[in-house]
């Protein structure tokens, strides 16, 4: 096969493992947005107006137009770090603004912590409330199944987040027909429904949103709050960047995922003009009558797919959060030789599943988790808006002050109105990612504080290598035979056990390595660019280990194809020395939220 020919097939397994992952959160919100929609409207009667059906129906269109597609497909994927996107990967640009400040730094942090807090909040509810919503279709075949909606959804989410360790990569490929035959099966229903009523494609014409404004008032704000759930999964789209790439995302939405969204919304319009008393479940009653349970078992898979959009993105924007020190360390397993991005976070992963769980046996339905729904998401928008369209694109692309303050004043607007729409549901439900949000920006706040002074602690007590060295040439102590191995995490500094050794024992080896270890953005290395060495004279050396991303570090291994050790015969004659610091709290102030 050719290199063009294999780029493309590359290209088309990404796209299509994109579908798989990244689209399943706003791909399922077809089964919940137009119904939630048209009843926070009200109604005559419970029953929905024609213009009503079509004040809604241009309102998710022109949602989906100018927050999805221009905001974040056209806009916000384009400011990316070294592949990542997502709020760490913004707040990690945002910090190498040249215009940045002390004072515009704390800022940024306090925003990325804030957007990360809330990214988490949206990563618990959305599972619950997808699956909840599909499994929910068993009522519509019988009420008798009803008792069993709420522990089938818990098996369901349980073995979702049992199969994360094989990887977004395999979930992906495992996923992504699934999700092709989704969304294809979305576009049909939507001709069919279109069809019972062309009618509704009136609703392309924005005055229809606006005429709904000036009618219902208040009630369109309210209205608004629903309307979001359409779109719904725009911060995962953007965080699972790191996974696929820009440009599989991109082609997935602009030429699948976006027209049989529009087609579908557009055939649940059709169908409610057509017959009101179907706007009870829109989605489902567009299918024809045999269809009901094939729908039922593609909508759970469907819906099982969605969650995977906010688990993924969140074990991305949880290694980011680690490498900018806002938490702690914690195991990351990379599932793919090919894709740096695609990584499974075991810690996290158990993490979301016990708190879903626990949402889901809490609200017990979908109805009651839409008014949980939604302030998470768009408080996480406006954070993304503000740093991306403020400060990134700005410096990235060389954005004039002018074009910068009219873009984000432009996109804030429909954030700020959507997130005050849904802020008005914070006593039904919304109060939950809230609070939940708030604890986890205290920990990471707490967190980020307290490895900032610990290191300042550190630093005070650091002796830099290169004096060291001269106190050593120049004040010759008694040298053990051997190798003494001594790991630091910066090698410009005197490693504290080797400092400490000598104050203590007055002794230290006849050669000493001091090490460190680095991991690259490459999956493998070849082994001769394994080992930098450098000889420091008088018995000293420093040495720099390489691993790349997939591999699992063998020091002892890595060591025999240094220099030092080509004639290692004697391990035995090698002693290595790590350093432990042990932190006692002081009486007081500490610096520390929590």
């Amino acid at each position: 096969m050719s290199q063009a020919g294999s780029h493309e097939s590359r290209l088309s397994t990404l796209v299509i493992g994109a579908l798989g992952v990244v689209f399943g959160d706003i791909g399922t919100s077809p089964l919940y947005a137009v119904k939630e929609s048209l009843a926070a409207s009200g109604g005559h009667g419970g029953l929905p107006a024609a213009s009503d059906v079509f004040g809604v129906i241009s309102m998710i269109l022109w949602s989906l137009l100018i927050v999805i597609t221009v905001k974040y497909v056209f806009f916000i994927m384009r400011a990316d770090n070294k592949g990542e996107g997502g709020i760490m990967a913004l707040t990690a640009l945002a910090l190498r603004s040249p215009y940045a400040t002390p004072v515009w730094r704390i800022l940024i942090n306090f925003l990325g912590i804030c957007g990360l807090a809330l990214f988490f909040g949206d990563g618990v509810i959305t599972p619950a409330i997808s699956v909840l919503s599909a499994v929910e279709g068993l009522e519509l075949a019988t009420p008798l199944l009803q008792p069993v909606v709420v522990p089938v959804t818990l098996v369901i989410l349980f073995g979702l987040f049992f199969f994360q360790r094989l990887g977004t990569e395999g979930v992906g490929s495992l996923f992504g027909p699934i999700m092709l035959l989704w969304f294809s099966v979305l576009a049909l229903l939507g001709i069919y429904g279109i069809l019972k009523n062309p009618q509704i494609l009136g609703a392309l014409n924005p005055t229809h949103a606006l005429h709904f404004f000036i009618a219902h008032r208040g009630q369109a704000f309210i209205v608004l709050g629903a309307v979001f759930l359409s779109v719904t999964g725009a911060e995962a789209l953007y965080a699972d960047m790191g996974h696929f790439g820009c440009r599989p995302i991109q082609l997935a939405w602009l030429f699948l995922v976006f027209p049989a969204l529009v087609l579908n919304y557009f055939g649940q319009g059709g169908l409610i003009l057509e017959n009101p008393e179907t706007v009870k479940n829109p989605f489902y009653l567009l299918a024809p009558s045999w269809g009901l349970y094939p729908m039922v078992i593609l909508s759970t898979l469907a819906t099982i797919i969605a969650s995977q959009a906010v688990i993924s993105g969140a074990f991305s924007a949880a290694r980011q959060a680690m490498q900018l020190g806002f938490l702690p360390r914690m195991e990351v397993v990379h599932t793919s030789s090919k894709e740096e991005g695609q990584i499974y976070v075991p810690t996290i992963n158990w993490i979301l599943l016990t708190a879903v769980l626990i949402l889901v046996m809490g609200f017990r339905s979908s109805s009651n988790l839409a008014s949980a729904y939604g302030i998470a998401v768009t408080g996480a928008m406006v954070i993304d808006t503000t740093l991306a369209f403020g400060v990134v694109l700005r410096v990235m692309y060389g954005w004039s002050l002018l074009l910068t303050v009219l873009a984000t004043c432009f996109f804030l607007i429909f954030d700020t109105v959507f997130f005050a729409a849904n802020a008005l549901k914070i006593p039904e439900g919304g109060w939950f990612p809230l609070l939940l949000g708030s604890v986890i920006f205290l920990l990471m706040s707490t967190w980020k504080q307290g490895t900032e002074l610990c290191r300042n602690a550190l630093q005070k007590s650091e002796i830099p290598l290169e004096p060291f060295l001269r106190q050593v040439a120049n004040d010759p102590v008694p040298r053990a035979p051997g190798i003494g191995i001594y790991l630091s995490t910066n090698a410009e500094m005197a490693p504290r056990p080797l400092v400490q050794n000598l104050q203590h024992h007055w002794i230290i080896h006849e050669t000493v390595a001091i090490l460190s270890i680095q991991f690259l953005d490459t999956p493998h290395l070849v082994s001769g660019d394994r080992v930098v060495e450098s000889n420091l004279g008088n018995g000293f050396h420093r040495l720099i280990i390489r691993f790349g991303f997939t591999e699992k570090p063998d020091i002892p291994r890595a060591l025999q194809q240094s220099r030092l050790f080509q004639d290692w015969s004697n391990p035995d004659e090698t002693s290595f020395f790590l350093g432990r610091t042990l932190f006692s709290a002081e009486q007081g102030r500490n610096g520390l939220p929590l």
